[in-house]
């Protein structure tokens, strides 16, 4: 309710649904969207390998002591973490999910594996890494979507 030409009541100054201060600016949208796109895409890329046995693949796997359950059953999580993370209103189901996948493949790198894999320089290493802080920031961009506790932030 505004009191004369101009002027702001208290309702404004303290209503937390003004548009401005709630809407994503354009610049954190096309943030936003490329946070998203680059987890899903390395996700995606990974599971060409996961599930059709290659040799790097099933070495993890075998070293992990879960071929071929494990080696399917993380393609299967990894598919879905990078279909929801697309999805602007799932994006924060596919960025937790995304996160709890990874957080075990950094966990394996950094006990059984070593950080470099057959030769690869550190290659997957790094992927996961990537992985782990893109996940992050959408889940800390997308905070609000949760469902039961996104009001609290």
């Amino acid at each position: 309710m505004r009191f004369g030409r101009g002027c702001i009541s208290t309702y404004d100054l303290f209503n937390l649904s003004i548009p401005h201060l709630t809407r994503l600016y354009h610049y954190e949208k096309i943030l936003a969207h490329y946070l998203r796109l680059i987890p899903a895409l390395i996700l995606a890329q990974t599971l060409y390998f996961k599930f059709s046995a290659a040799s790097k693949s099933v070495y993890i796997f075998e070293t992990l002591g879960l071929e071929p359950v494990g080696r399917i059953g993380s393609g299967i999580a990894e598919l879905i973490a990078a279909i929801l993370i697309v999805i602007p209103k799932t994006a924060w189901a596919g960025a937790t999910l995304a996160l709890g996948v990874i957080s075990g493949a950094i966990v394996s790198h950094l006990t059984l594996l070593g950080i470099e894999v057959q030769g690869d320089g550190g290659y997957l290493f790094f992927l996961a890494m990537v992985v782990f802080v893109t996940s992050a920031a959408v889940l800390w961009m997308e905070r609000k979507n949760i469902p039961v506790i996104g009001f609290r932030f």
